[in-house]
C-alpha cells in the first residue's frame, strides 16, 4: 500500500499541516480524496463537527475555485477525475488568494 503524502499550502505563506496517508487502491477519484483529507483533519483535529457537512462545503469551496489540488504538481480540475497515486505521491491543498482590489 503507497503511502502518499498531503499538505496545505496558501499562496505566499508558509506551508500548513502535511500529513502521510496508506491508500489501499491506487486510484481514485478527487472527490474521494478530498473527503478522506476533511476526515483526517476532523479526526486529528479532534473538533466535533460532521464530516458530511465539513465534505459538502469543502467540494463547494473547490467548485467555486477557492483551491486546487495538485497530485504530483499536476492540477485536477474535476471531482469526477480518477487521479493515479504511488509510493511517494504528493498531494497538495493550495488555498487561492484574490488579488488587490480583484
Amino acid at each position: 500500500m503507497p503511502l502518499i503524502t498531503v499538505t496545505d499550502e496558501v499562496v505566499g505563506a508558509p506551508s500548513g499541516p502535511t500529513w502521510t496517508i496508506e491508500v489501499f487502491e491506487e486510484e481514485v477519484r478527487l472527490d474521494e480524496l478530498i473527503r478522506r483529507r476533511v476526515t483526517l483533519e476532523i479526526a486529528e483535529s479532534g473538533v466535533d463537527a460532521d464530516p458530511e457537512e465539513r465534505t459538502r462545503v469543502t467540494l463547494d469551496a473547490f467548485r467555486r475555485n477557492a483551491f486546487v489540488v495538485l497530485v504530483d504538481d499536476r492540477q485536477v480540475t474535476d471531482l469526477g477525475e480518477k487521479v493515479h497515486l504511488h509510493a511517494g505521491s504528493r498531494v497538495t491543498f493550495l488555498k487561492l488568494v484574490p488579488l488587490v482590489g480583484g
